[in-house]
């Protein structure tokens, strides 16, 4: 017997509903249906419940119809800036008008999405623009913060996203002067959560809903309003993300920060240029210093792998001394102006930090500092890329500045024999020290083993309903690995309700999955040419219209040789920014796309443009990752299978998000290329195979080429496996 909010849930989205009759082209689906329910029977109860929705099933609506209809102040957390963007901005208001609710929504952001009035004026006349093209557009800003309402930086639409000028025109939670901000009464981000606090529905990305966290552990307070429900969107990518948060980091770029700020904050004390300009410069250098010292060093790798070269170690040493040496002779000065202040803060705050990540200092820590997003970028440039949590709790807000961290590997691990250097893994306090570098930018990070602590608490305080959903959370139809990452436990009194909700797309008749013969095993080091070789007849049966997803940069480059003569537009990561080239493909109409890793997700491609998804490898994690080496030595410590109990999950779960670029409407057909050996040659590979939509299933060339024919057909008996 279904609950209230339950039944009305599902009676708002079957044939004759209310989206069925106010909203366009809806076709009602018993999985949304379902989903939607088990939602309103989680809000009603205060549960929890762990929802794998298959692509197509219409996740969005069947989570804000109980939440609208629930009348409960709700918190929807999406993956990504452009998810939110598009769920606040579309999906809301047309399920909202469909359901005829007069509740009020709220979109809220990190602050770095919000003009700062204070950094903007400080930004005036500084000598800091490299070209005309940058003083004309910091020009339109300063024009446009007087029209706009919101101060949402979303609103300039000429403003690229990785344009220098976003870290001079927004704040960090370091940088914010809080209540001393002369602009304060007029700042975007007190006004946006406002806004939030007043909304019934309040919609933010898991990057703010994890600071959010952090601050309740911290005792600063709450970003986010109290709520009675909870829903996270695109929640496989939650786990991992809050290892980032409930760490501590530093990197290059708010260092560099830190140095120019003081200097800017002189321009209105005389006098003061005279005392901070040489410590500042100092500064600079010392961040530069150190990551030229480590150009010697690995991508990433562990502290106790930097400490191997001298040049580190001393470089380390001068970096601490001109923090240390800036924090002096800002002392004289923090009570002359809220922005010295807080120079002096980060200061400080940052030379702690450098010695608990060499060991130099308690290792206590603060139980949460946001990870630098801006650890990839040049430490000469400021892009505004990244932001941290509070120095101190009069720090007003925080968030970070990007929605994505993602993390690619340059190979993957093989069979059941976790690859990595165990030994160089530092894992005091269950967690582990480690760095990585950009081309001119690194990273100083501490991140713990495992968060399913920190996040069972935060449930717990919440007092209030939790829905998870993905369309990647089962391993084999079961949520026992996803569940374990949250702290929940799949037995007893307090469980959570577990629900498959199945894609309403017909796989049998709109795939194929197709395994190439004869492809040599992926550790080979002709295998990207073998592949390449076996994939071509494919690109030839489809007319191009595919999208290569590579385990490696190394794969992706030496493939996109390879393609680059073919007779096909080719579109490889890293040529153009993502939108760009999600646009330029989707345009070309008979293109081919070539990603890594972190193109398993976003790419939404439906129609005829993209008609084949080719995956070179299993997406074992890489063996060069310190975090993902230490997480396996403490699973193999506790007496657990590193393999069975953390890579095989991970890899099924990033092979799904894979293959599920491939089918994104019921009118949509294609084929799923599996290029890895192993699927067939070892045991896990049939847990892979069973994780996979109902498709199809063959290993001969010519069912592909008939299934691409003018009249479909099914693939032969005899070539299935």
């Amino acid at each position: 017997m279904l609950g209230r909010l339950a039944q009305a849930s599902r009676d708002a989205l079957v044939e004759g509903g209310d989206l069925a009759r106010n909203i366009a082209a809806f076709a009602p689906r018993p999985a949304q249906q379902d989903l939607a329910a088990a939602i309103g029977e989680a809000f009603d109860t205060q549960g929890t419940l762990i929802a794998e929705a298959g692509t197509g099933t219409g996740k969005t609506f069947a989570y804000l119809v109980p939440a609208l209809l629930s009348g409960k102040k709700t918190i929807i957390s999406t993956g990504t800036r452009a998810l939110q963007d598009q769920l606040y901005h579309r999906d809301l208001p047309r399920v909202r008008d469909a359901l005829g609710t007069g509740l009020k929504s709220a979109l809220l952001k990190g602050r770095a999405n919000y003009l700062c009035h204070y950094r903007m004026r400080q930004a005036e006349g500084e000598p800091r623009f490299t070209s005309r093209e940058l003083a004309s557009q910091f020009q339109r800003i300063v024009a446009w913060s007087g029209r706009t309402r919101m101060g949402d930086l979303a609103e300039l639409d000429a403003l690229p996203e990785d344009s220098p000028l976003i870290a001079m025109v927004t704040s960090t939670a370091e940088n914010c002067l809080g209540s001393e901000c002369p602009f304060f009464s007029e700042c975007f981000v007190v006004q946006a959560r406002q806004r939030a606090q007043a909304a019934d529905v309040v919609v933010v990305n898991h990057h703010l809903l994890l600071a959010d966290l952090a601050l309740k552990q911290e005792g600063f307070g709450e970003i986010l309003p109290g709520a009675q429900a909870f829903v996270v969107d695109e929640a496989h990518q939650l786990p991992d993300l809050a290892a980032q948060f409930f760490g501590e980091a530093l990197s290059a770029r708010p260092l560099v920060e830190l140095a120019r700020d003081a200097v800017a904050e002189c321009k209105d004390q005389p006098g003061a240029l005279a005392v901070l300009q040489d410590p500042a410069r100092e500064l600079e250098h010392a961040v530069r210093g150190l990551r030229n010292a480590m150009d010697e060093l690995p991508v990433r790798g562990t502290r106790r792998r930097a400490s191997e070269l001298d040049s580190v170690e001393d470089a380390l040493d001068v970096l601490t001394g001109a923090l240390r040496r800036l924090h002096e002779a800002l002392l004289p000065l923090h009570m002359v102006a809220p922005g010295f202040e807080s120079c002096t803060a980060r200061a400080k705050e940052f030379e702690l930090r450098l010695q608990r990540w060499r060991g130099t200092s308690d290792h206590s820590m603060p139980l949460l500092d946001a990870l630098d997003t801006d650890a990839f970028e040049d430490a000469s440039v400021l892009d505004g890329q990244g932001a941290q949590l509070p120095v101190a709790a009069g720090a007003l807000l925080a968030g970070l500045q990007r929605d994505e961290l993602p993390v690619e590997p340059e190979s993957s691990a093989d069979d059941e024999v976790p690859s990595g250097d165990e030994k160089g893994n530092p894992h005091a306090d269950d967690s582990v020290l480690w760095y990585e570098l950009s081309a001119r930018g690194f990273r100083l990070s501490r991140t713990p083993l495992d968060v399913a602590g920190p996040l069972a608490r935060h449930r717990a305080r919440s007092h209030a309903a939790w829905v998870f959903t993905s369309a990647t959370l089962a391993i084999s139809g079961r949520f026992e690995h996803y569940a374990s990452k949250l702290g929940l436990h799949l037995k007893g009194e307090h469980a959570p309700v577990t629900l498959l909700a199945p894609s309403p797309f017909d796989w049998p008749r709109q795939a194929v999955c197709y395994q190439p013969r004869g492809l040599p095993d992926p550790a080979s080091p002709d295998y990207t040419t073998r592949v390449i070789d076996a994939v071509r007849p494919v690109l030839d049966a489809s007319g191009g219209r595919a999208f290569i997803l590579f385990a490696s940069h190394r794969a992706l480059r030496e493939a996109a040789q390879l393609l680059r003569e073919g007779p096909w537009p080719l579109f490889v990561q890293g040529e153009a920014p993502r939108p760009v080239l999600l646009e330029r493909f989707r345009a070309s109409g008979n293109g081919v796309l070539l990603g890594a890793a972190s193109f398993r997700e976003g790419v939404d491609v439906a129609g005829d443009a993209l008609s084949v998804v080719i995956i070179d490898k299993l997406p074992f994690a890489a063996p060069d990752d310190p975090v993902f080496d230490a997480r396996l030595d403490a699973i193999r410590r506790n007496g657990g299978n590193p393999f069975r109990d953390e890579q095989l999950p991970q890899a099924v779960i990033a092979l799904k998000q894979g293959a599920g670029r491939l089918i994104r409407s019921e009118h949509d057909r294609g084929v799923l290329v599996l290029c890895d050996p192993r699927l067939s040659t070892k045991s896990y590979g049939a847990v892979f195979m069973q994780s996979l939509p109902p498709m199809p299933r063959t290993r001969a060339l010519e069912d592909v080429q008939r299934f691409f024919s003018s009249v479909p057909a099914e693939p032969s008996v005899e070539a299935m496996f």
